[in-house]
């Protein structure tokens, strides 16, 4: 049970940092946390491990507080901001791996603890370019589709008591787009088709998990913004 222990303590510990960022800096926070989550998640995603009985990635938390990040945007600014959040994370997945595959390109020292730390770090970083390669086509699909989607239902169910459809059911669609794109070209050839099926079933089941228990936390960052309780002395 450790592994399910640390994954719930994960999952709160994202879902409030969330709601703490956007109190204490606003619409500013927000769009700080997209790439502290597009990075980690993309970290995160290289280290394999059993959840309730079955192999999945790490990772599927943080990238899915990015989805909850862009619902927070589109429910209490609209869809350029959401657009917005995307290109942030964009921006910063790209740079990232483009400054760390120039770091553990350099030579380490001969110090034996120098050497183990620069083999550590590129064992992550030289399986990234792949990992930035699937998770930019499937971040840059589903993120599109999830604040388009988000809209959509908007439309259709203004109310915010119905906040709950517009969050599920575009970060649902969008959570399955983004899981069947990256999945398929990051992983596909690396790991044994079964092992990639079983990965691919329970990372999207724990994502709907964690984007099901999301919806509280838009229905009270709304709050917060009707209530005026979010810090808007920074802007963007």
């Amino acid at each position: 049970m450790r592994n399910e222990i640390l994954w719930g303590i994960m999952l709160l510990v994202n879902f409030f940092s969330i709601i703490f960022i956007y109190k204490k800096f606003g619409k500013l926070g927000l769009f700080m946390w997209v790439p502290i989550s597009s990075i980690l998640a993309n970290i995160q995603v290289v280290l394999l491990v059993n959840l309730f009985g079955f192999e999945t990635t790490l990772g599927n938390i943080m990238y899915a507080g990015g989805f909850l990040v862009t619902d927070i945007l589109s429910e209490n600014y609209g869809e350029d901001e959401a657009k917005t959040a995307v290109k942030l994370g964009f921006f910063s997945m790209i740079v990232t791996a483009i400054i760390m595959k120039i770091a553990v390109s350099f030579v380490p020292s001969a110090v034996q603890e120098g050497v183990a730390n620069f083999q550590s770090l590129k064992m992550i970083f030289d399986f990234m370019p792949r990992i930035l390669f699937a998770g930019l086509v499937a971040y840059g699909i589903s993120q599109r589709h999830d604040v388009w989607a988000y809209k959509f239902w908007k439309n259709r169910f203004p109310s915010k008591k119905h906040i709950w459809i517009r969050n599920n059911f575009s970060t649902l669609i969008s959570q399955l787009i983004d899981n069947l794109i990256f999945t398929t070209i990051a992983f596909a050839g690396v790991y044994p088709m079964q092992v990639l099926v079983e990965i691919f079933i329970v990372t999207y089941v724990m994502k709907v998990i964690v984007a099901t228990l999301d919806t509280p936390f838009v229905y009270l960052a709304s709050y917060l913004k009707e209530n005026k309780k979010v810090s808007e002395n920074i802007l963007i």
